[in-house]
Order: C-alpha cells, then sequence, then structure tokens
C-alpha cells in the first residue's frame, strides 16, 4: 500500500476519537446537562489559562468520555456524580467532595441521585485549546 493510501485511511480513522468543543456543548444540552462559564483569566504562566464553571446535571443525566488540555479540579455542589476516570475504578463523589483529574485523561460523569446534581469545575487549561474533547467511544 504506497505511503498517501496509508495516510488517507489514518486520517479517515483518526477523525472519531476526538469532537471539538461545539459538538461537545451539543451533547451536553440534549442530555440534560447545562454548562455555565463562571470566568476565564489568564495565568502567570504564559500561555496558560483558568477556566471556572458550573456544570448541572438532571437526574440520570450523563456525560460521556471526554477530556480537556489541562487538569480539571471538580467540586460537587449538589447531589452524588459518579466519576469515570481512565485507569481507576467509578467513584461516587456526593455534595462536598472533591475530585482531581489529570490534564488529557478521558473521564465521564453521571448524576446518580433523583435530583439535579452540579458541581464547579475549575480548569487550568493550555490557552487557546478546546475546552473540552469528546472521546470516541470506538478506541
Amino acid at each position: 500500500m504506497k505511503a498517501r493510501q496509508i495516510g488517507a485511511i489514518l486520517l479517515i480513522a483518526g477523525s472519531g476519537i476526538v469532537l471539538n468543543t461545539s459538538q461537545a456543548q451539543q451533547q451536553m444540552e440534549m442530555h440534560g446537562i447545562t454548562r455555565t462559564e463562571l470566568q476565564r483569566h489568564d495565568l502567570s504562566i504564559p500561555g496558560q489559562e483558568a477556566v471556572q464553571t458550573r456544570v448541572d446535571f438532571a437526574p440520570g443525566a450523563a456525560f460521556s468520555m471526554h477530556r480537556h488540555p489541562g487538569e480539571e479540579i471538580v467540586y460537587v455542589l449538589e447531589g452524588s456524580i459518579e466519576y469515570e476516570v481512565e485507569g481507576q475504578p467509578p467513584q461516587i463523589i456526593n455534595a462536598g467532595g472533591v475530585l482531581f483529574i489529570p490534564a488529557m485523561v478521558p473521564h465521564a460523569a453521571k448524576n446518580v441521585g433523583n435530583v439535579t446534581a452540579a458541581e464547579v469545575g475549575t480548569y487550568v487549561v493550555e490557552k487557546g485549546k478546546p475546552l473540552v474533547e469528546l472521546v470516541s467511544e470506538i478506541r
């Protein structure tokens, strides 16, 4: 097989692995999840920014595997959210609990309660990159 054909196959195969931020936002809204950006600021570290969001999950709402171009620090405000972080067993974090997710590690979240759940997510990320990248189930 010629190098050009191999390159085209790899490009097509890889195109489903990561979806952009706008697609992630659309998926969230369709599945009972609302993300509200609270603040965004440049950091003293060149090329880095901090982004803080509030994410509300309707009862049973789930957000599929995704990742961020930097660390995520989670504080659960309300309810109970189950997090699946790649390489770790699933864990349920209740209101008042916290979670740290390393940069680019795929993870998913689901409201496992029967009331709305909410978290504050603080991201320390590379400026200019999409905040959320959906990771395809086919990996």
